[in-house]
């Protein structure tokens, strides 16, 4: 059985993207973008909401080509092409960059996914985290918190139907005052 793991880059006051869609808060320092990557090169398969797959194939099929890529981004770049994706929405019709759409119910599909054997999968995006939050099917939360207030926009963690008791499982600072903590929900 696979663990699914939600972790995304997020503001002290809890938001992924500030009003508008603003992600520009939020661009990380090459310590974090290595320990993404790392994430990433972990990782069997990840699983995207429409909105983030947007802005990740918007940018990452080509971010090692950049002249100002640095080698932290460039590695990230490479190993996000290669990585198997699923897409998960109702409203496009086509990915591309080593994925797949789904249209369906995701929960079903998070859960057929989760039974199959394999290595870890990664979720971004906070609808489609949602989803798998309520379904009970969220093994690991990895938080990388930026010392910024944004005030508002989407959420990290969206209305919950009931309380989720975590155990902390990894706290660790970095030099540029992010703060990653890594829990597990108690079952």
């Amino acid at each position: 059985m696979r663990r699914l793991i939600y972790g995304m880059n997020l503001s002290l006051d809890g938001y992924i993207a500030a009003p508008g869609d603003d992600i520009g808060w939020s661009v990380p320092s090459d310590e974090l973008f290595r320990f993404w990557s790392d994430q990433l090169q972990a990782t069997e398969l990840t699983l995207y909401g429409r909105k983030l797959w947007q802005t990740m194939s918007s940018y990452w099929p080509t971010g090692d080509q950049r002249h100002d890529a640095t080698p932290a981004e460039s590695e990230f770049a490479r190993r996000w092409r290669n990585m198997s994706k699923v897409v998960f929405s109702s409203t496009i019709d086509k990915v591309d960059w080593n994925s797949r759409l789904v249209t369906g119910d995701a929960a079903a599909e998070i859960t057929r996914l989760k039974a199959e054997d394999g290595g870890p999968m990664d979720i971004g995006g906070a609808t489609l985290a949602r989803a798998a939050l309520r379904a009970g099917l969220i093994d690991e939360y990895v938080l990388a918190t930026a010392p910024v207030l944004v005030g508002g926009g989407t959420p990290f963690f969206t209305v919950l139907d009931s309380w989720v008791n975590l155990s902390l499982v990894e706290t660790r600072t970095h030099p540029c005052g992010v703060i990653l903590t890594r829990y597990e929900p108690r079952r």
